[in-house]
């Protein structure tokens, strides 16, 4: 039987619920504290949806959730080859109606190569439904293929102005052992927020990063830095 732990839950809203629903099922305590929120664009993926294309990519979930804002303008797309970096946008790809979903392996360079395996019929080219920020390397690999796309970013990721006091006062009353870090930009306002002579406090405490592009935010020296073996929830969540 699992020890119960405190984790801190960073992600954004709704996932931060879902995983703090998950965590709970197994029995730990979380404490859920986004540090960022999706401010949706729907307007750019009916535009990017408008133009020509063969097949559509995404790379997170919040893209899907951008689309499903556009109603029924979305249902002329649903039978468009959707590729999805990973299993959880994969699904809610299929939540929103794609009858045509194809899972990468969990990283934007793996997905690139996939459409690469599978590029017979991109005539149109594709229509990547992105975010801002995003790393480079979906698009860097997809030059490097020869495969041509339209970028659209549909949403972006908006830092909550959370005082530093907010923070201070959590690991105050309610301290983690383990902290949860699901994407770089998430970690890097997280520390951001944390006042100097507090970064001491977390030798102690576990922060378990999604991937080595999320860890390299957490400043040099802290301890106990742990990464997933896959870039998904459930192996972070096999690092507890």
């Amino acid at each position: 039987m699992p020890v119960p732990l405190r984790i801190l839950v960073t992600r954004p809203q709704p996932s931060a619920a879902a995983t703090a629903a998950r965590l709970e099922a197994l029995g730990h305590e979380a404490i859920v504290l986004p540090m960022m929120e999706a401010v949706h664009q729907p307007q750019a993926a009916i535009e990017a949806l408008a133009s020509p294309h063969s097949d559509i990519a995404v790379t997170s979930a919040e893209a899907i959730r951008a689309l499903a804002m556009i109603g029924d303008r979305l249902t002329p797309h649903l039978q468009t080859r959707v590729f999805c970096v990973g299993r959880a946008t994969a699904d809610a790809a299929r939540q929103v109606g794609f009858q045509s979903v194809i899972t990468g392996p969990g990283t934007g360079s793996g997905l690139a190569h996939l459409i690469a395996e599978t590029s017979t019929g991109l005539g149109q080219g594709l229509a990547y439904l992105a975010g801002l920020p995003r790393t480079p390397a979906f698009e860097a690999a997809l030059r490097d293929a020869g495969i041509a796309c339209r970028v659209a970013d549909v949403y972006r990721m908006s830092p909550i102005a959370h005082a530093p006091e907010a923070i201070e006062d959590l690991f105050e009353s309610r301290r983690p052992d383990t902290v949860l870090f699901y994407s770089h930009e998430t970690a890097r306002h997280f520390f951001d927020l944390v006042a100097p002579k507090k970064i001491a406090e977390f030798q102690n405490i576990r922060l378990l990063c999604l991937s080595d592009h999320v860890a390299a935010a957490v400043p040099y020296g802290i301890g106990k830095v742990s990464v997933a073996a896959a870039p998904n929830e459930a192996s972070l969540f096999a690092l507890l």
